[in-house]
């Protein structure tokens, strides 16, 4: 579906037009009637977040790895399988 805005109104409105180019729907800014301009999101830049969240991710699970255990068994109470002895 395609929506066009008036330049004025686009710029009151324009947050909830860069959602509904993300949500995937066609967004176009027209000036006295003619296409300008067509909003799409970038899906490098999408892809690019989320790869970065899964570093941040994974570096955050494998600090908590090395962090010592107070609540439970030790190490020594586990046999070879990772079950407690």
């Amino acid at each position: 579906m395609t929506v066009h805005f008036n330049i004025g109104d686009a710029k009151a409105q324009l947050s909830k037009l860069i959602a509904a180019a993300l949500r995937g729907e066609e967004v176009v800014i027209d000036k006295d009637g003619v296409p300008q301009v067509r909003l799409t999101p970038l899906a490098v830049a999408q892809a690019v977040d989320k790869a970065e969240r899964r570093r941040r991710i994974d570096a955050i699970l494998a600090e908590a790895d090395q962090l010592p255990r107070t609540d439970g068994p030790s190490d020594l109470e586990w046999d070879e399988n990772g079950l407690p002895i």
